[in-house]
């Protein structure tokens, strides 16, 4: 199913796998160099920026093909137009096959503006084709972007797609949804609960038992993203605000109306984000972990938005003494654990970071310079080796 030659691609998670173990202190630096010199790999680039930097060029050479193609629309009349979107689409879709299997790219900036670049001509060309009364056919467009995102994550394995065919899945469930159900904006929320949860099952057991690593990543990020629409398919501010949105009542000047079942959205708001607190404990899912932190977060920030119950400065002060209060008392409790929940460095982190982090700390505040060794003297002394000027007692 993938566009790239499987020994290579193995080859790349092998690669990654050692550069952990070299990063936790498993094998040293000399180890892991020798290693990866042996490995044939497909190319990418593991530094974020210099990806970024290469997927602006790939959008500007991207863009500039289709620009050059465009040269040509001059002489077309009526809507032969879109026939050069479909080819803008066939060119995106093109590079990135010639790119993927010839050049061995495989994350390295160029493919993914191709790929990203040649789904969203497909989906353009795609709603101006099947438009309604002259209009541009949205639920085609987030149709095709669901289909063709997800079929390019099967082939090409970037994590960008997968992303985007969660977005577009989501799109057409909540668009289906919303217009063609009598009660779709009614019961719109729990049916993105309901889609979120059966996501997260799904890929949680499909994670359990994949054999191949080469869509754990895109799994992983299925999984977080289900978490977090689940959460906010039932917060309060998410419904009520998105609500009063989607009404035909938008030109309405202030502030949005209450919404039915209000108290069942506000029990939701604060209960999963604990759950997933306890949830992530229980099971050591750091994923959970975070999102229920930031999920916790955002339900405070919900409560201060329709209820003040104190000035802004006083709230933050109590919730920042709050947080320590619970933070040191945690450090206290887990930092001699040496299983289960612990506050010690994790192994598949840098090993010296705590200490690094301290030195700068003691730095910082008090003012202490790392002590310079002085440079030694060329001439050795204490020797005595002529005329008794030396302490050997020697003439």
């Amino acid at each position: 199913m993938t566009a790239y030659d499987k020994d290579l691609l193995n080859n790349v998670y092998l690669d990654e796998e050692a550069h952990r173990l070299k990063q936790s202190g498993f094998i040293s630096e000399e180890q892991y160099k020798s290693f990866s010199k042996q490995l044939l790999k497909l190319k990418s680039h593991k530094n974020l920026f210099i990806r970024i930097a290469f997927f602006i060029l790939g959008c500007l050479l991207y863009s500039s093909i289709c620009g050059f193609v465009s040269l040509l629309l001059l002489a077309s009349n009526g809507n032969e137009y879109i026939y050069f979107i479909y080819f803008f689409a066939i060119i995106g879709f093109g590079t990135k096959e010639f790119m993927s299997r010839e050049m061995k790219y495989f994350g390295f900036g160029l493919d993914d503006a191709f790929i990203l670049g040649a789904i969203l001509s497909l989906s353009i060309a795609v709603s101006l084709t099947f438009d309604i009364n002259y209009d541009p056919n949205y639920l085609a467009a987030i149709i095709v972007i669901a289909i063709a995102s997800s079929g390019a994550y099967l082939r090409y394995l970037n994590l960008s797609l997968a992303l985007l065919a969660c977005i577009g899945i989501t799109g057409t469930i909540a668009y289906l949804t919303f217009e063609y159900l009598i009660i779709g904006k009614a019961i719109l929320p729990f049916v993105m609960m309901l889609f979120s949860g059966i996501g997260y099952f799904i890929s949680k057991k499909t994670l359990k038992n994949l054999s191949f690593p080469y869509y754990y990543k895109g799994l992983k990020l299925a999984k977080g993203f289900c978490l977090i629409l689940f959460y906010l398919a039932g917060n309060y501010y998410v419904v009520r605000e998105l609500n009063f949105n989607l009404s035909r009542d938008y030109l309405y000047d202030g502030p949005s109306p209450e919404i039915p079942f209000a108290l069942l959205f506000w029990v939701f708001t604060f209960t999963i984000p604990i759950l997933y607190l306890v949830f992530s404990l229980k099971n050591k899912d750091r994923m959970m972990l975070w999102i229920g932190f930031l999920a916790l977060c955002f339900s405070f920030f919900t409560f201060r938005t329709y209820h003040h119950v104190l000035p802004p400065e006083a709230a933050l002060t109590i919730g920042g003494l709050v947080l320590f209060a619970f933070t040191y008392f945690a450090i206290k409790k887990t930092k001699h654990n040496e299983t289960g929940i612990t506050f010690q460095a994790d192994r598949f982190t840098n090993p010296n970071a705590f200490a690094n982090i301290q030195v700068l700390v003691s730095a910082s505040q008090f003012g202490i310079k790392p002590e310079i060794k002085p440079e030694e003297s060329p001439m050795e002394f204490g020797g005595g080796g002529f005329s008794g000027g030396g302490s050997g007692g020697e003439f």
